[in-house]
């Protein structure tokens, strides 16, 4: 891909402003039910139907998001992202009725929208011109291992305001988001800088008829919902699993996901540096049967096990983290190699659309089973995860070699590079 201009500069500024941002996201993640609760008198059934819709009105945004990333560069995007989103948490302390909870709701729905439909494509493009010696694959890897930390940092947070649960608690946290995201957005509008790239001219929607008629790309990202409905169901089932289906103490699913998030954080920069040499391809075909195999010890495992609960629980799990850290950088990477130079923008917005309906269906799918059998979503999961993998190979001979691989530069890349002057 052709660019223009110097190289990229402020690596590692990119990276902490991805740290602070997480915590702004992390603080809040845990508390927006809560917070309306406890700050207005508007009733929880509302409050729910509200979130809905300020969630629903968004979902166009990737669509028009990649559009403007192709035409005016995607930082522009990222750090208006969020601005909206620290304008909507400093708007979260001063509403109180219906109307404003939903414009300030809508106003951070939109900023999270924007955010992820751009933030991929700025971390390729910052890669593209990049003096470092990291190929795009473990960009995105360090770019998923500080947001996992941010999460992290952001929750507990969030945790020691729900454990004081005073109003002034829950205010504190509202300011510290909005202060996370403002401040993350000045730190990449003035400290970090990525070349030009060939951007999409003409008829904006001919991007998307292109990539309407790029049935490889499309596919991926079909096969790809199953894997983001996948990595949400830790988070999303294991307490509950937990706590009423398999009758465990009460810290064991706390503890497994604090376990997950630090192997997480630890290890995805230095598991991707030793997976270059495989295609993509058969590294997210790896992940499937990992998690494949996870669920079928999920769904073997019954409270009769008694003292062996805890380590077979906690066993299973580490084959889910395997498979997170195996899928989360090369599928983006597998995504961005797919994604010609010029429409990159639009292709990893409407890539987005993947996690957007996994987040729509991952609830109802988890919650419809689990009522049915505590191994039925389980069991389930694991065979669309196997039926995935093949779907994956059937597509494999389809995937220009180019998109399988990153040629990468001799060097050492165990360090995030330092800042370099313009």
């Amino acid at each position: 891909m052709s660019t223009l201009g110097t190289g990229s500069r402020g690596g590692a500024v990119l990276m902490a402003a991805l740290v602070v941002d997480s915590i702004g996201n992390g603080l809040f993640l845990p508390l927006q039910l809560v917070f309306f609760s406890q700050l207005t008198d508007v009733r929880l059934g509302l409050l729910g139907v509200l979130m809905s819709a300020a969630n629903t009105l968004t979902l166009p945004i990737p669509v028009w998001t990649g559009v403007l990333v192709d035409r005016f560069g995607a930082f522009p995007l990222v750090v208006a992202a969020q601005l909206m989103q620290g304008a909507g948490y400093l708007g979260y302390d001063r509403v109180h009725g219906p109307v404003g909870i939903l414009l300030a709701t809508t106003l951070v729905a939109v900023g999270v929208r924007v955010f992820w439909s751009s933030v991929f494509t700025a971390v390729a493009d910052f890669a593209d011109g990049s003096p470092s010696t990291r190929t795009k694959d473990t960009w995105f890897a360090w770019a998923n291992t500080t947001r996992t930390a941010g999460l992290s940092a952001g929750g507990l947070v969030a945790a020691a305001a729900i454990a004081d649960g005073s109003d002034g608690a829950y205010r504190a946290v509202a300011h510290g988001s909005a202060a996370a995201y403002l401040t993350a957005a000045v730190a990449i509008a003035v400290f970090v800088r990525a070349p030009g790239r060939v951007r999409g001219t003409g008829d904006p929607q001919a991007g998307y008829r292109t990539l309407l008629r790029d049935r490889v790309f499309l596919a991926f990202t079909g096969v790809n919902t199953v894997f983001a409905t996948t990595s949400m169901m830790l988070a999303l089932g294991l307490p509950v699993f937990v706590l009423d289906g398999l009758h465990g103490p009460r810290f064991l699913a706390p503890a497994i996901l604090v376990g997950n998030t630090v192997l997480l954080a630890a290890l995805a920069a230095p598991v991707i540096k030793r997976l270059a040499p495989y295609r993509r391809s058969r590294v997210v075909i790896a992940a499937a049967v990992l998690w494949a195999v996870w669920c079928l010890l999920f769904a073997a495992l019954s409270p009769t096990l008694r003292i062996w609960l805890v380590p077979l629980l906690a066993g299973a799990a580490l084959l889910f983290t395997a498979a997170e850290l195996l899928h989360a950088p090369v599928s983006m990477a597998l995504a961005t190699g797919l994604a010609p130079a010029a429409a990159r923008g639009r292709y990893l917005a409407v890539f987005q659309y993947s996690f957007t309906f996994a987040g729509m269906v991952a609830p109802a799918f988890f919650t419809t089973l689990f009522e049915a059998g505590r191994a039925l979503p389980w069991l389930v999961l694991g065979a669309v995860n196997l039926l995935a993998a093949l779907a994956m190979r059937l597509l494999e001979p389809r995937i220009p070699a180019a998109a399988q691989h990153e040629e990468r530069p001799s060097g050492d890349d165990r360090r995030l590079p330092k800042a370099v002057g313009p």
